[in-house]
């Protein structure tokens, strides 16, 4: 029995969703539940009086002492209001659904006392309610007064993170630090930038990586943080480093010794950011060896202590952060706000400066301060540089630092306040996917439709407001420049973390025993652990954590305590590795409430049989080793996204969940075919990824058409198809009708096209393409039907045949118009760039296996017409492999001479392999 809800807010707690319960409650469904109605009504409209004060007192920068108290009294009593609305729902679904009439059920309540028992809930309401009504009117709180559409990506936000030499002054210093790095001594150097928060350390380490990545054969980044937890951070530097994850059983001794044997014959090059005291240096140096290759160390750090012991017993160095110039302050804060400083107003010139002046060079004050002054009106100017006052002048400082973010958070709309403080669930530095983001935002209902919006629509909306005002940061990004990731800058986080604390928000805590020592009730809570199993016990259950909402663990936990947490909306697990072997989560059915389930880490998963009474639960993610789904799961009726891996059975019935959205990972090997066929009824389905683990082509092959079939009844609601690695041999589909016309990205790895598909010249909306086809799929034919496609940003084709003729890449009209990163992995390499090819193209990387070249002399190169490639080219990577080694070094020989004379500013980096 659904209820209309409107969104949460942190400023107004659950008040606005409260309204719009109660407005169900009064609604015809609730006549016959006698006693109930006429007091809702008012409740209503007492409340709606109250949430118009929360509103207005949310936009005003400081509060006496007197209101602030009753603002969180309110607040606190919304929270527990809604709670009751809940537990009064629960009951009458649970105990009238023997008759399924809710006029039946309203009968039994005399039988079942629980007419009697909502009457004293409501009363005990009232007078709280009566109490806080007769306290505003006695502080007079009604006089007090202190002195939608979509939002897109704005690039010039994503370019000051992806163009950072360009737009933040970081040549110089990138510079300077490559050639203290970069001397011709072979044994082992340690290097350290130290500087205070918001001066661009991580941003100059990652210039410089970029820039000399490829003169080592591996190259590796990770971020320490404040508490960090070590054998998980150097496990993770194993995986970026040998792509394979370390085994559960594990101990540090031999991590440590596994990294030191993989680096013992490499040239590798290590970041290690955001270093906070020795201790942890002192473990993490024991991992690289002085194997004299030319290895380079790199490590950033706010401690000039910490700096000079990272530089103690190498040749290496110190290198103090310097404030940008005025010259690149002034061209960071024009470009964010009007694309240059020549399209700077004159009447806002001289406000600018001003402003300027007081942010002393620090990068992160001008992009956030740039950020916040995009596209408004002069008296925001003014606004701004009333508040900054003075607490720029001089010395900048981390406090000055503080107010500058703490004035840009003030500056958000409450909706995006109350997203923004969500993210303070996470630890420092820590990556958050923006899936998982949206919708946790949707699960606790800060986000709600909007006429033509749906609610992931306006999440999106929301998160993309956020990049532009670099209140967070984007990480990875899609071929098509969408967010896929973010993290949030450490003295944001300290903001977030501030306010979330301030209006008991959230509670963030590294000992769960901390909790048996607060005094109020906890609505979301974070656990943090180092490494430590935390354990919920029952007294902390019955506790501080009995009204609790959302529920985060990052490193170990005993979780048998949590499924008696009924009000839990949001519980996200991420367990880590080898921490246990089975995660029993058989009691999670009691959680009705229960929206977003996210389990991450290298264990088993039992779930409850009776999983279908979760009847809110909207998404279902389990990112482990092993996942079986109980049948139940077909009777969700809200399930939106469903998220397992590994070779997981769906049970009989999936085609029953006809919202779902999302479906990772089916295997069509290890599934029945009628489970194939009932892919085709989801209709709402948009992302879908599948693999093939079996063995017998014939029988693949079958499956596949099977899947096809299936597809092409949904195919208007396709976006996103992936075909993950896992077999190979199986043929891609030749035909498809009809054309899943709004793919935006295709990605099928685990199968050969014999030839380009007529079908993929229908894909107008399709922004990424990954596929495999054979020698003769290369034919011009083919190629000219991709490159009319006209929206294509990223095209990788692979081919494992020899290529028989060349392949031209055209130049005419309107081909590649959108295309920026281009790879192609073949053997025997013809590809020729007529003029005007791919003229936007940022990225190439081309892959070329000589098993039948020859250097003789007598015929062309592999790749001709360089010259023809866009001035705007800015990587090149070229990896060759097979031939003699005469073969590889003419080519590599050649090749260098044509990229450096035509397109001298690019990145490139040429390597040969055996």
């Amino acid at each position: 029995m659904a209820l209309s809800t409107m969104a949460v807010s942190a400023s107004t707690g659950m008040m606005n969703s409260l309204l719009g319960k109660l407005t169900t409650l009064m609604g015809d469904e609730y006549r016959k539940v006698k006693g109930v109605r006429n007091k809702v009504v008012s409740l209503h409209e007492e409340l709606s009086s109250m949430n118009a004060l929360l509103v207005k007192l949310s936009g005003m920068d400081e509060l006496d002492v007197q209101v602030k108290v009753w603002r969180d009294q309110v607040r606190e009593m919304s929270y527990d209001i809604e709670d009751c609305i809940d537990d009064f729902m629960h009951d009458l679904e649970v105990k009238g659904a023997t008759t399924g009439f809710l006029k039946k059920t309203a009968e039994r309540f005399k039988k079942l006392k629980v007419r009697h028992q909502i009457a004293n809930k409501i009363n005990g309401i009232e007078a709280r309610v009566l109490q806080l009504h007769e306290r505003r009117i006695r502080y007079k709180l009604d006089e007090y007064n202190p002195t939608t559409s979509i939002v897109h990506i704005d690039p010039r936000a994503l370019a000051i993170f992806a163009d950072a030499a360009g737009l933040v002054g970081i040549n110089t210093p990138r510079d300077e630090l490559i050639e203290l790095l970069m001397d011709q001594g072979l044994e082992l150097k340690v290097a350290s930038i130290v500087g205070f928060g918001g001066l661009g350390k991580t941003t100059l380490a990652n210039e410089v990586c970029r820039e000399i990545k490829g003169k080592f054969t591996c190259h590796a980044f990770v971020s320490v943080s404040l508490k960090p937890d070590i054998p998980r951070l150097l496990q993770n530097l194993l995986l970026k480093l040998t792509r394979e994850q370390s085994s559960p059983s594990s101990s540090l001794d031999d991590v440590i010794t596994n990294i030191r044997e993989y680096l013992l014959n490499e040239r590798y090059f290590i970041i290690i950011d955001d270093l906070w005291d020795t201790l942890a240096w002192d473990i993490i140096k024991c991992a690289f060896p002085e194997n004299n290759h030319g290895s380079r160390v790199l490590t950033t750090t706010r401690i000039y202590s910490v700096a000079a012991a990272c530089c103690s017993k190498s040749r290496g160095c110190v290198f103090k952060m310097k404030s940008l110039n005025e010259y690149d302050s002034r061209r960071m804060f024009f470009s964010r706000i009007f694309g240059s400083e020549d399209s700077c107003p004159t009447e806002l010139v001289d406000i600018s400066m001003d402003i300027l002046k007081k942010c002393g060079g620090l990068p992160l004050a001008i992009i956030s301060i740039s950020s916040l002054l995009a596209d408004q009106p002069k008296t925001t100017f003014e606004y701004v540089r009333k508040s900054l006052g003075c607490m720029f002048d001089g010395n900048p400082t981390l406090d000055q630092m503080r107010q500058i973010l703490e004035l840009s958070f003030r500056n958000l709309p409450n909706h995006l306040k109350t997203c923004l403080l969500y993210l303070g669930m996470y630890p420092e530095d820590h990556v958050i996917w923006t899936f998982d983001l949206l919708r946790q935002w949707i699960a606790e209902v800060f986000v709600r439709p909007t006429p033509g919006l749906d609610a992931e629509d306006v999440a999106i909306s929301y998160f993309n407001e956020l990049i532009n005002r670099s209140m967070i940061q984007p990480v990875d990004t899609a071929d098509g420049g969408e967010v896929l990731s973010c993290r949030v800058h450490d003295i944001m986080l300290d903001v977030i973390r501030s306010k979330i604390e301030e209006e008991n928000f959230i509670s963030v805590l590294s000992d769960p025993d901390a909790v048996l020592g607060m005094h109020r009730n906890i609505r979301r809570v974070s656990f943090q652990s180092s490494g430590e199993e935390c354990r919920v016990t029952s007294a902390m259950v019955n506790g501080s954590l009995s009204k609790v909402r959302s529920v985060y663990a990052f490193g170990g936990l005993s979780c048998q305590s949590l499924m008696l947490l009924k009000y839990v909306r949001v519980l996200h697990l991420d367990i880590g590795f080898g921490r246990n072997d089975v995660l029993d989560l058989t009691g999670i059915y009691r959680l009705f409430l229960l929206r977003c389930l996210k389990v991450v880490g290298r264990m088993r998963i039992e779930l409850p049989s009776q999983i279908g009474e979760l009847q809110q639960l909207e998404t279902l993610d389990l990112r482990t080793s092993d996942s079986k789904l109980p049948p139940d799961i077909v009777s969700l009726p809200l399930l939106l996204h469903l998220i397992v891996y590994g070779e997981t059975v769906f049970p009989d019935g999936i085609g029953r969940l006809r919202l779902l959205r999302t479906l990772w990972t089916f295997d069509i090997g290890t599934n029945s075919v009628e489970n194939i066929e009932d892919l085709g009824e989801m209709t709402s389905l948009r992302d879908f990824a599948f693999q093939w683990t079996g063995e017998e082509l014939v029988e693949g092959a079958r499956r596949m058409d099977v899947l096809r079939s299936s597809l092409q009844r949904i195919s208007g609601s396709l976006k996103i198809l992936r075909m993950n690695p896992l077999g190979w041999g199986l043929d891609g589909w030749t035909t498809f009708s009809p054309p899943p016309i709004h793919l935006r990205e295709m990605r099928m790895w685990g199968c050969v096209f014999s030839t380009i598909p007529n079908w993929f010249g229908h894909l107008s909306d399709l922004q990424s393409l990954r596929f495999s086809v054979r020698a003769a799929g290369f034919k011009d034919d083919g190629v000219a039907l991709l490159a009319r496609l006209p929206s294509l940003v990223y095209l990788h084709m692979d081919s494992e045949e020899p290529l028989e003729e060349r392949v031209c890449i055209p130049g005419s009209g309107m081909a590649f118009r959108a295309l920026k990163e281009f790879r192609l992995d073949c053997l025997a390499p013809l590809l020729t760039f007529e003029p005007g090819a791919m003229p936007v193209l940022k990225k190439l990387y081309l892959q070329l296996i000589l098993s039948s070249w020859e250097s003789d002399g007598s015929r062309e190169g592999p790749v001709d017409g360089i010259e023809h490639l866009p001035a705007g080219l800015r990587n090149i990577t070229l990896n060759i492999y097979g031939g003699s080694d005469d073969d590889k070094n003419a080519v590599k020989s050649s090749l260098k001479n044509a990229f450096e004379k035509h397109h001298p500013s690019a990145a490139l980096d040429i390597r040969c392999s055996t």
